[in-house]
């Protein structure tokens, strides 16, 4: 399958050491199947006055035997998930990580629910109406290696 990642360069040979700690689904290559979102996120960098260019790859469709879990919906389990891996505590030993990002207004409610304003309870029922969009995080430097093709870069 194709995959998109947005970054401030070329990145032909992704790496999970580069990582910024405390994401979604911690640290690892994070890649999209929606290039609308992969161009939006790059947005991001070109708003501040940076390069930013839409990386494309291909993803094995076939990744039984990686360790894999994926997140649906905006459930408790994903809700659990991404508060451990925002604390920077990494949540079981999964190769790849599926699931929704928490974009702003996500966000703005996961956020809510961090600070204490809110419970978990109440979060949720916030998320329950959020189409989840979609995150894939690499956290494995074989798996980067044996499953991610770079195809091509452009220039957003």
């Amino acid at each position: 399958m194709e995959v998109y990642h947005a970054s401030t360069m070329v990145v032909e040979s992704p790496d999970t050491t580069h990582s910024r700690a405390f994401l979604d689904f911690g640290p690892g290559f994070y890649v999209t199947i929606l290039q609308d979102q992969a161009v939006k996120y790059g947005a991001r960098f070109t708003n501040r006055g940076k390069e930013a260019f839409l990386n494309t790859y291909e993803l094995a469709d076939d990744l039984s035997k990686c360790k894999v879990i994926e997140f649906k919906r905006y459930d408790e389990a994903w809700l659990d998930f991404v508060t451990e891996c925002r604390q920077g505590r990494i949540v079981g030993d999964y190769d790849v990580v599926i699931g929704g990002i928490a974009n702003d207004k996500v966000f703005r409610t996961v956020d809510l629910y961090f600070a204490g304003d809110i419970s978990k309870e109440e979060c949720l029922r916030r998320l329950i109406f959020e189409e989840p969009n979609n995150q894939i995080c690499i956290r494995s430097q074989q798996v980067l290696n044996e499953c991610l093709t770079f195809k091509s870069s452009q220039r957003l």
